[in-house]
């Protein structure tokens, strides 16, 4: 299949940020991705090459990541969630699916029970739970430590394991250390091909909200409990556009428990489907397996 054209675009919002996003030549059928953390919608290119010429593709990049500004710090899910309300009113955007990645899949979340009308379908892909995503501190041994849960801002900012470790590589362009994280966690299987992981890498290294993304992920919670750090908002039941959840079976980011707290808050109104020999990126791992289950959904 010949490839269809991709144009990077920035989209300049009424509260004073410009978000960048690329734009794929399709059909009538509207798809916004909704890239995760440490990624931006660099990270969806192969995606964007392969899916059906049927689609018209959309791909943003949120505040403080790629090629968007960063004006005033995020501090919740519903902040990335509210500007892409205003970037899909700036451009014009209706009646679309949207797909959301890791952290893009809470994003999503939140933008579908905030704003009816908009979102169509909501597809979840290793995304973090309805409960959030939590932030454990390091033990002396250097371990996430399960039995202690950071509350604030500015533990989770100090963390020496895992906040600190990341910004550290980040403000250094320490490649090798980044390359080595994802290759423990994320390309366990397949790695990109060199090219386009330093491609990728250079993508990771545009992102100045780090800290924020992981507060904004363990405080995160539309669900109608308490997730060991605070009530949820119970927003989940306003949630009512066909949903598709999918995880690989070898993700070492979302746990399977993660993913089963987003089937029970949905309680029977979101389908989910495991995919086979996936991590956290489907894909990098398995691109047609992936596109199979998207454009399946899709089409119904």
């Amino acid at each position: 299949m010949e490839k269809m054209a991709v144009q990077m675009k920035k989209a300049e919002l009424p509260n004073g940020e410009t978000l960048a996003y690329r734009e794929r030549d399709g059909g009538t059928k509207t798809v916004l991705l909704v890239h995760g953390n440490m990624t931006s919608s660099k990270h969806w290119d192969l995606l964007m090459d392969e899916m059906d010429p049927e689609y018209k593709v959309f791909a943003v990049d949120l505040r403080g990541f790629g090629g968007s500004t960063y004006h005033k710090p995020i501090m919740s899910i519903k902040d990335f969630s509210d500007d892409v309300k205003l970037f899909v009113d700036e451009i014009g955007l209706k009646d679309f699916t949207i797909i959301g990645w890791s952290t893009g899949g809470a994003v999503g979340m939140q933008f579908a029970a905030d704003y009816p009308g908009y979102c169509e379908k909501l597809i979840l892909l290793a995304s973090a739970s309805t409960r959030g995503y939590p932030f454990f501190g390091t033990s002396a041994e250097g371990l996430p430590d399960v039995n202690n849960r950071l509350a604030g801002y500015e533990d989770v900012k100090a963390d020496p394991g895992k906040t600190v470790a990341v910004q550290t590589a980040y403000d250094e362009e320490n490649r090798g250390f980044l390359k080595a994280m994802w290759n423990m966690l994320i390309y366990t299987k397949h790695q990109p091909d060199e090219r386009q992981y330093e491609e990728y890498v250079d993508d990771m290294l545009t992102q100045r909200n780090l800290a924020e993304v992981y507060h904004s992920l363990n405080t995160f919670n539309i669900s109608a409990g308490n997730n060991g750090l605070k009530d949820g908002t119970d927003q989940v039941k306003d949630i009512t556009i066909p949903v598709l959840i999918l995880r690989g079976d070898r993700d070492l980011v979302v746990t399977q428990r993660m993913t089963e707290e987003i089937i029970e808050d949905f309680d029977g109104r979101a389908r989910f489907v495991e995919l086979k020999d996936c991590g956290h990126s489907p894909l990098v791992d398995d691109l047609n397996q992936l596109l199979e289950q998207i454009e399946g959904f899709l089409a119904e």
